[in-house]
């Protein structure tokens, strides 16, 4: 499916995701799907969460035990393709890139987008984080129901 759409199955996106009961604390994950020379995420991480070894092209491996959720990954990743979640009661709170005029507000209601561009629910914004280190990559944190885990990927005003 990735091949002809450019769009993951849902199959492929759980492979990168942690079991559920870890993720009582946020967690990194990466959807890189193919290998290409890339690593700014190990190497922005403090934790030493993210591996990719020796072939800068191997697609990068968390070590969800290590991983902090800390989201310096989310934004030094040039693909976008790193988001943190975290499962709290029946809500998905996930950090995701954002790199869109109008920039989102705090307690905005947004619309929840999946991966194939369509709005699958609601995102409410509970934090927007820009530093100067961040170069011009938000770190948006929204909260989706948890249902919406393996399908939300983004955000749209």
């Amino acid at each position: 499916m990735l091949n002809k759409t450019g769009v993951p199955s849902l199959s492929l996106i759980k492979t990168k995701f942690p079991e559920q009961n870890k993720l009582f604390k946020a967690k990194a994950i990466t959807e890189c799907y193919e290998e290409i020379p890339c690593n700014p995420c190990s190497t922005s991480c403090p934790f030493e969460a993210i591996t990719i070894g020796e072939d800068i092209n191997k697609l990068p491996v968390v070590d969800f035990d290590k991983c902090t959720g800390c989201g310096i990954c989310v934004y030094s990743c040039p693909g976008l393709a790193i988001f943190t979640v975290a499962l709290k009661k029946e809500k998905a709170i996930f950090k995701i890139p954002y790199e869109l005029l109008p920039y989102p507000k705090v307690d905005e209601t947004w619309k929840a987008v999946n991966r194939d561009g369509l709005v699958i629910g609601e995102a409410i914004i509970k934090k927007v984080i820009l530093k100067p280190k961040q170069d011009r990559t938000l770190l948006v944190e929204v909260e989706v129901d948890k249902n919406l885990l393996y399908d939300f990927i983004t955000i749209k005003e």
